[in-house]
């Protein structure tokens, strides 16, 4: 018997700043665009995993899986709700993954959900600050962008990236995200207005840093045997890998290179057969521009200390060698933290079944998806294939 791992639904919310929304309406809104383009009957689905970071403190709610499965209507299976910061998303595929392979479970229903902008910026950037080393950075005023401000600065001394480098994500992710309906920001952005937005952390500025989003994502995974019943074409997750890293980065051997990223990239290819040059498209945690720069190299897209230069020659553009989200990323298609992991997958399971419309890579037929927690302190590689 078959312990293949399958996606055969794929859905998501619109991502932005959604104010007639609450966190219920936009977790039942992906999980239902997931089980109708699953054609699953709710009745069937056995389990559900849900990945959030922070709803406890973002809405006031928890206990998400019950909530979940409560919205859903799907009576009394087991459900979860897993934290891994920026990677919860990542955690939710890669435990319902586990479970599947194991046959724990032979449909489940994945969910990644986050209503970031019912607080203040402050509360919303305090809230997010707990996923570093909050005793020893965040309450001495490390924010994130002032950690990946030490890395870009650190990236530009050693390797000469340039402002003119740290901009190009943006601009790249922005002109992808114009063709993706569910992305917050639709709109190309021009390399002159990113260089001259308001100084955030030195050297980033407001126009490197993904913005706060309210979103969901939800998919349908099964074992390949009942894959089969619902799907001709299903999407299968040949390999899934997660590693750690300090979670303080002034404990990293550089901080220019996420180890983590390096190590479950590596595990992920060689579980998979493959090798990087074998993936047709990615989808990069771009939570900050010189987060795209470096896990560009730290996958093997692109020699250590020449992430810049990829960029700058349109190696990640769609149509380039290596294209690097074709859904905007995190920076316009946007970042609700516990989504964006799951988010990621679905955008490669639009791209491997030929439905990402103008957004498309051709003949996509292998996939790759990097979500990470914090600086790094968690990896989780996903390579999907038709």
């Amino acid at each position: 018997m078959s312990n293949r791992v399958a996606i055969i639904g794929a859905g998501i919310s619109k991502f932005g700043e959604l104010w007639d929304k609450n966190l219920r309406d936009i977790t039942l809104e992906a999980g239902m665009y997931a089980i109708f383009d699953s054609g699953v009957p709710g009745s069937d689905i056995d389990g559900m995993v849900v990945g959030n970071m922070s709803a406890g403190r973002f809405t006031g709610q928890e206990h998400l899986g019950a909530l979940a499965v409560d919205m859903g209507g799907l009576g009394d299976i087991p459900a979860y709700s897993v934290e891994a910061a920026c990677a919860s998303g990542g955690a939710a595929i890669r435990h319902a993954y586990m479970s599947i392979k194991s046959r724990e479970h032979d449909l489940m229903l994945v969910l990644g959900c986050e209503k970031m902008s019912d607080v203040n910026q402050t509360e919303a950037m305090n809230t997010i600050s707990v996923a570093s080393d909050w005793e020893w950075e965040g309450m001495f005023g490390a924010t994130f962008p002032a950690l990946y401000a030490f890395m870009a600065r650190r990236h530009m001394h050693e390797y000469g990236t340039t402002e003119e480098h740290l901009a190009l994500p943006t601009v790249k992710n922005h002109k992808n995200a114009a063709h993706n309906p569910w992305a917050q920001f639709q709109s190309p952005v021009p390399i002159d207005v990113v260089m001259k937005s308001g100084m955030l952390a030195d050297p980033l500025r407001v126009l490197h840093s993904s913005p706060v989003t309210d979103g969901a994502a939800g998919l349908m995974m099964c074992t390949e045997d009942i894959a089969k019943k619902y799907c001709d074409t299903p999407i299968y997750v040949e390999a899934s890998d997660q590693r750690s890293d300090t979670l303080a980065l002034h404990d990293r051997k550089s901080i220019t290179r996420m180890d983590s990223v390096v190590t479950s990239t590596k595990n992920a290819l060689k579980a998979a057969n493959l090798e990087i040059k074998d993936i047709d498209v990615f989808e990069l945690h771009d939570s900050f521009s010189i987060g795209e720069i470096i896990l560009t190299e730290d996958v093997g897209i692109a020699e250590k200390g020449k992430g810049g230069k990829a960029l700058e020659e349109g190696i990640t553009e769609i149509g380039g060698k290596f294209p690097v989200n074709p859904s905007g990323g995190l920076k316009a298609r946007g970042h609700p933290v516990g989504a964006t992991g799951v988010a990621q997958v679905v955008e490669l399971v639009l791209q491997l079944r030929g439905e990402a419309e103008k957004r498309q890579v051709d003949g996509a037929e292998k996939a790759l998806a990097v979500n990470i927690g914090g600086t790094g302190a968690t990896s989780i590689v996903h390579i999907l294939g038709r």
